[in-house]
């Protein structure tokens, strides 16, 4: 890896910003051809914290100093709550932080991105080489899965919990679909949680994609603790970035800018440069450059009602995995209905509740999570001032539409029958929460209460045809034309599970773009 000495300038012909999985995937594919001469850019350090690689440790790695723990608007649909949301500010990015499940989605999903895109190169079946590009999968080779890439998908087998293995049994016994794992284009149904971990350790974006031979090359450059403060224009072409590392000023110049920051940052960051919503950037001090509306609009996330808790009937082993092991896809209203998924409940091998409730200790119970697939509530982020240091104002708008609360209530029907069947009576004592709810504004109330966020932001530089979308087809930025954005902003709608495969592929099929283009 190149050495290079702050407060200089430097060029590139590609420079990425933000070292997350979209951002560490792009540096190897992109900086493959000798000639071309990338920059990484990093707020973040290169990770150091063993838990990080500790699958069990991964609740308790939010809040450490490599999460930037924002903090959301208080939401009317949650009773008023302010919810944490835990984001890597680190070489990795979220890879180092989240639950490490690796679901792609159900096509349906991606049907509507290429509908909404207007090309074809955004369905399933068109993404599929792409997936199998990343995936080493133990299927691999089967036509759909992908063997011998850089990222491991494991499919737990001995090592899956027991009180998991009676969850599988009583979604089955009440007509759900057993799956060999929730990549091969099904969904709905119940099966281990496939997860990135190789030998028994977390397998972050950036071990599988900044290896030392990636790392070691010429022609990459990889900046950490290192901001971009914002972007200067001239005309349609971004001309640099103005950077902060270790409070020193760099300036970058390259050909292409290519945005990783993430669903929050990335949307901030051209606020920041004058490119967005003319009224909030007038409100924040920043002179409109380039008026976009919808940057920093539709705002998507993944809620989960945590939870339906069970008084575990004896002591419940801990999770040899992650705690959350498993994770049923069905329709609201029909357990054997097939299709795209609306709801999902999952199985914790801990006692998981929101702040709102006092967990038991561990080992003496656990919890059934529940939330909606595809929520349609659309919430937005702003910047509050021009400068690094102000406040991003984050307003997930939860749980504001009909279809979101009664989908909910379907979420948490379905938890309970779960919960109660037969299957699941060597391990129940009894159900500590919601235990008796008696009326429709008491089941709302709890689950207000109840849910937190799954983790998956996505949808503030979304991808379009129309003329409202922030990035085209191929994700250049509308009014720019160096500029693209690569990460889960520009997803139009959210996949039916966690969105990091979808984050994945995104930049998987944008670096091949760029590779066949050059």
């Amino acid at each position: 890896m190149a050495e290079i000495a702050f407060e200089q300038k430097i060029n590139a012909n590609i420079v990425i910003v933000g070292g997350g999985s979209a951002g560490a995937l792009l540096a190897a594919r992109l900086s493959d051809e000798p000639g071309r001469r990338v920059v990484l850019i990093e707020a973040g350090e290169e990770p150091k914290d063993p838990d990080i690689w500790n699958p069990a440790a991964w609740p308790a790695l939010q809040g450490r100093s490599y999460d930037r723990d924002y903090r959301t608007e208080p939401q009317a649909g949650t009773a008023s709550r302010v919810h944490h949301w835990a984001r890597g500010r680190v070489i990795g990015g979220s890879s180092c932080l989240h639950a490490m499940a690796y679901m792609r989605g159900h096509p349906s999903d991606f049907q509507a991105w290429a509908d909404a895109a207007g090309d074809g190169r955004w369905s399933w079946d068109e993404l599929l080489p792409a997936f199998q590009a990343i995936e080493d999968h133990p299927l691999g080779g089967d036509g759909i899965h992908g063997k011998g890439g850089p990222l491991p998908v494991h499919m737990p087998t001995d090592e899956v919990s027991p009180v998991a293995r009676a969850f599988i049994e009583a979604g089955a016994f009440l007509g759900l679909p057993r799956l060999q794992g929730h990549n091969g284009g099904e969904m709905i149904g119940v099966t281990p949680n496939s997860l990135n971990i190789r030998d028994g350790r977390r397998v972050t974006a950036a071990d599988a994609w900044l290896t030392p031979a990636v790392r070691g090359r010429e022609n990459l450059t990889i900046l950490t603790q290192t901001q971009v403060r914002r972007l200067t224009l001239n005309g349609n072409q971004v001309r640099s970035l103005e950077a902060v590392s270790r409070q020193n000023p760099v300036e970058v110049f390259a050909d292409q800018v290519v945005l990783c920051a993430g669903a929050l940052e990335s949307p901030a960051l051209l606020m920041r440069s004058g490119v967005g919503p003319e009224d909030i950037l007038n409100a924040a001090g920043v002179d409109c450059l380039i008026n976009v509306p919808e940057i920093g609009g539709n705002l998507q996330d993944h809620l989960l009602g945590a939870g339906n808790l069970y008084e575990a009937r004896k002591p419940v082993p801990p999770s040899r995995l992650q705690h959350s092991e498993s994770m049923a896809y069905m329709r609201a209203a029909d357990f054997t209905a097939t299709g795209q998924p609306e709801i999902v409940v999952g199985c914790g091998i801990a006692p998981i509740v929101s702040e709102r409730f006092r967990a038991p200790a561990a080992g003496t119970a656990y919890s059934l999570l529940f939330g909606i697939t595809h929520p349609t509530s659309r919430g937005s982020v702003r910047i509050s001032g021009p400068d690094l240091g102000d406040p991003l104002i984050i307003d997930p708008a939860y749980l504001q539409t009909d279809h979101d609360r009664e989908l909910f209530r379907h979420a948490l029907e379905a938890a309970r029958a779960i919960g109660h069947r037969e299957e699941l009576s060597e391990w129940r004592e009894r159900e500590l929460l919601p235990s008796s709810l008696t009326s429709a504004a008491e089941i709302d109330n709890f689950i207000a209460q109840s849910v937190i966020t799954h983790h998956h932001p996505c949808g503030t530089c979304r991808m379009g045809k129309d003329g409202e979308a922030v990035v085209d087809a191929n994700l250049r930025l509308k009014g720019l034309d160096n500029l693209f954005v690569v990460d889960a902003s520009v997803m139009p709608n959210l996949t039916a599970g966690p969105i990091h495969a979808a984050v994945l592929v995104i930049a998987e099929t944008f670096a091949r773009s760029m590779n066949r283009v050059s």
